[in-house]
């Protein structure tokens, strides 16, 4: 009986140290927005991949993980246009951290190993639409194309939507964290589902820190 109460007692501590360090454990300097050029020179390059793989060459996808995650992060980039044509909120992996937390919102752990629960970056090519358990019910296999994300397919790394993800930006406190999928707000995703099934090419998503 004493060992079930002390046990219940380092828990419930363990569980207050935690949240307490998730409320001091705040970014609140104002993250510097980014604009279409300061990516000039990952557009020029997927300009060329997206041409050298028959890709779609009129827009493609960039996540850049070292924004802050309560700020919208993953961009329709617009080749001719040359500018963000929409932007999304988008979690990234959780790594050691709690599933469904923030505690990484300023610093997302890297990684292409199985079980890591961490995003991988590089570039991805969007596969085929499939059903998902999470948000609207479909989700896009990600067909990693560098050593970084090779792993994509075997860890059922997909695009899909989170009922947990907000639509609005949610700066200082980050979106939450899930086990390495990108994962946007329904109304994003269905903005984003538009773009990938009206394409007559497959379409280009990158991953940079």
């Amino acid at each position: 009986m004493k060992k079930t109460i002390v046990v219940i007692t380092l828990i419930i501590t363990l569980i207050c140290l935690v949240c307490i360090a998730k409320c001091f454990y705040k970014n609140d300097i104002p993250p510097v927005v980014k604009s279409y050029s300061d990516y000039n020179n990952y557009h020029e390059e997927a300009r060329k991949y997206c041409k050298s793989k028959k890709l779609n060459t009129s827009y493609y996808f960039l996540i850049d993980l070292s924004v802050h995650s309560g700020t919208k992060r993953f961009y329709l980039c617009d080749f001719s246009k040359q500018k963000f044509t929409d932007s999304y909120n988008v979690s990234h992996g959780c790594g050691s951290f709690f599933w469904s937390w923030d505690l990484s919102k300023t610093n997302a752990k890297i990684s292409n190993e199985k079980d890591s629960h961490c995003s991988s970056i590089g570039k991805y090519i969007i596969g085929k639409r499939g059903i998902s358990q999470w948000g609207i019910k479909i989700n896009y296999l990600l067909h990693g194309m560098d050593s970084s994300n090779s792993n994509a397919l075997k860890r059922t790394i997909v695009l899909h939507s989170w009922n947990a993800v907000s639509e609005k930006e949610t700066f200082p406190d980050g979106t939450p964290e899930g086990w390495g999928c990108p994962a946007v707000s329904n109304e994003s995703l269905k903005r984003i589902s538009a773009k990938i099934d009206s394409a007559k090419k497959p379409i280009l998503l990158w991953v940079i820190k």
